[in-house]
């Protein structure tokens, strides 16, 4: 199965060179969705070479970024995608066991838990941030009869199949409260694998009022509404229907 790794990126230049070498350890099939970077990052993405670039000319958000990697790896025949951030939060080193879940061929969503299994590496995650995850993802259990234990990991492998029966459209943050509901709807067979809980730089915020965990959470609850009493889902065009995302081959 061919699988590609996509890393959405805004003012990442600290460590997007960084992230990349140590996905490529892995992979050379490797796509960044610079989400409109307004620091160093796009020079930088200019001059690594053997990656593919999908450049928002604005902010657009970290669900669009997904979304737009989705179809991108629709139009490149891709089966899989795998995501992780560009933030320190995520290791590449463990890249190989979504690849390795990939190939059991038993799932359409391998989603990455901070909290599936305990390990004594673990950083302890800031109070809100867990707090906001796990009320959430009880209600999510609760309502979609789901069996999750971390919500909001962006570490996941998805199938690209399984990605084109859904009407993803939420741009920003509280992009994995449409897909849940969406993966849920379609019966879409969801396991979690276990990856290390890092936030070694505590200082990074959300931006504008998300920074609020109590409008944070608020926002989440608003667009978790909305998904559950969508109309019933408009299928995207065959993925060669529709205009592929444009992207440089750095």
């Amino acid at each position: 199965m061919r699988t590609l790794v996509a890393i959405p990126v805004f003012n990442e230049a600290p460590s997007v060179q960084r992230v990349i070498r140590a996905v490529r350890r892995y992979t050379n099939d490797l796509l960044v969705i610079d989400d409109g970077s307004t620091d160093d990052t796009p020079h930088l993405l200019r001059r690594t070479g053997g990656i593919s670039v999908l450049t928002h000319p604005e902010n657009r958000g970290y669900g669009q970024s997904l979304i737009d990697a989705f179809r991108f790896a629709g139009c490149r025949g891709f089966d899989w995608v795998v995501t992780l951030d560009c933030d320190d939060q995520h290791e590449p080193a463990q890249l190989p066991d979504f690849f390795r879940a990939i190939r059991d061929d038993d799932a359409d969503v391998i989603s990455g838990s901070r909290y599936l299994r305990s390990d004594p590496r673990d950083d302890a995650a800031p109070a809100d941030r867990r707090e906001i995850n796990r009320l959430l993802t009880g209600v999510m259990n609760t309502v979609l009869r789901l069996d999750l234990t971390d919500s909001f990991c962006g570490f996941k492998a998805h199938r690209v199949a399984a990605m084109q029966s859904l009407s993803l459209d939420e741009p920003g943050y509280a992009f994995p409260m449409q897909f849940w509901v969406q993966c849920a709807r379609e019966n879409l067979r969801i396991r979690e694998l276990p990856v290390r809980r890092i936030y070694r730089d505590a200082s990074r915020s959300f931006p504008g009022t998300l920074d609020d965990p109590g409008a944070r959470l608020t926002h989440y609850l608003d667009v978790l509404i909305r998904a559950l009493h969508r109309e019933p889902l408009i299928r995207h065009a065959a993925p060669c229907d529709a205009p592929c995302p444009p992207c440089t081959d750095a």
